[in-house]
């Protein structure tokens, strides 16, 4: 079954915190049990162009974007080609809210999270340090203002 049809029907199951990443390929296998990992062996961008086209047809989640903090400081003298890559993912990412921590605190997160939640790993052909790009999935219908909303009546 390709990639594309495994996230096809792995994104109607997922929900409000779980993870999908999309990783360059040093990124290491991981053992939890939650965690499962589609090797696309595509360009990095081509896939998460992929998925936040298919992640916009869904009406019950909406990403939250973790670049590493790393990636700003990478140029094409440290990585050939990484000044271009950062152009396009910029422009993939503009009507996204885009968080940027050092790569050791989003991992910390993923950890937690994957403790008690699902996370898709969709590994790509990229052969850059820093690339990777972690979507934490967030309630699509139910805006935070309205969850604060609700809480501030129960209290």
């Amino acid at each position: 079954m390709s990639w594309k049809s495994q996230l096809k029907e792995a994104l109607p199951l997922l929900g409000h915190r779980n993870w999908v990443l999309v990783v360059d390929k040093a990124y290491p296998l991981q053992s939890a049990q939650g965690i499962t990992t589609i090797y696309t062996n595509e360009r990095l961008l081509y896939v998460l162009k992929y998925l936040l086209k298919r992640m916009r047809r869904e009406q019950h989640v909406k990403p939250i974007v973790y670049n590493d903090k790393e990636l700003l400081f990478m140029r094409d003298d440290l990585c050939e080609g990484i000044d271009s890559f950062k152009s396009e993912l910029t422009r993939l990412l503009s009507k996204s809210d885009v968080q940027v921590l050092p790569h050791d605190q989003i991992f910390s997160k993923l950890e937690e999270a994957s403790a008690h939640f699902n996370v898709l790993v969709l590994k790509s052909d990229c052969l850059m340090p820093y690339t990777s790009v972690f979507l934490e999935l967030d309630c699509g219908y139910w805006p935070a203002y309205k969850e604060k909303s609700l809480r501030e009546r129960i209290s």
